[in-house]
């Protein structure tokens, strides 16, 4: 019997996109205002949050479609929590119930990040210094830097469509 062999290494070309952690304590929606305001784009958040483990866990996200360049712009929660409650195990007299808070991360290589601005299209190192630069300026953002998507080992998570 024949033995066929598929080579399949130049089938799937990979997605160039553009990274960047953005840390803050801002709600979602003050974020995605400030970056609308001093990058002249049109972040408008998703009817839909990105859900993940069969919903348990959502993360939000903002995105915008640029017609004149044809790039899309996504800005995406990194962090969810969520609260569950816990029965206790040991016997008393009362039926205790514990609240458990409970932190996912979307790209868990980048815990403290708390949100990530994916601009899909690959830009010019110039370009991608003056968007950060652009973030920079802003008080609200303690700081805000570019990630190299070929050392995400989470890469899938970053797929929204």
């Amino acid at each position: 019997m024949a033995v066929h062999k598929l080579i399949l290494d130049d089938a799937f070309e990979e997605a160039l996109y553009t990274l960047i952690a953005i840390h803050c304590r801002l709600e979602d929606y003050r974020l995605a205002y400030l970056l609308n305001n001093h990058l002249g784009i049109t972040l408008a958040r998703k009817a839909s949050d990105l859900d993940y483990n069969n919903g348990q866990v959502s993360y939000s996200i903002f995105e915008w479609e640029d017609q004149k360049q044809l790039v899309t712009w996504s800005l995406v929660s990194n962090i969810c929590k969520t609260e569950e409650f816990q029965k206790t195990d040991y016997k008393s007299l009362f039926d205790n119930q514990e609240n458990i808070t409970k932190t996912f991360q979307l790209v868990p290589e980048y815990k403290t990040v708390n949100y990530f601005l994916k601009i899909d299209s690959e830009i010019s190192f110039s370009k991608e210094k003056y968007i950060i630069d652009s973030i920079l300026k802003l008080p609200q953002i303690a700081t805000a830097y570019s990630v190299d998507s070929n050392t995400l080992k989470s890469k899938e998570n970053l797929i929204f469509n």
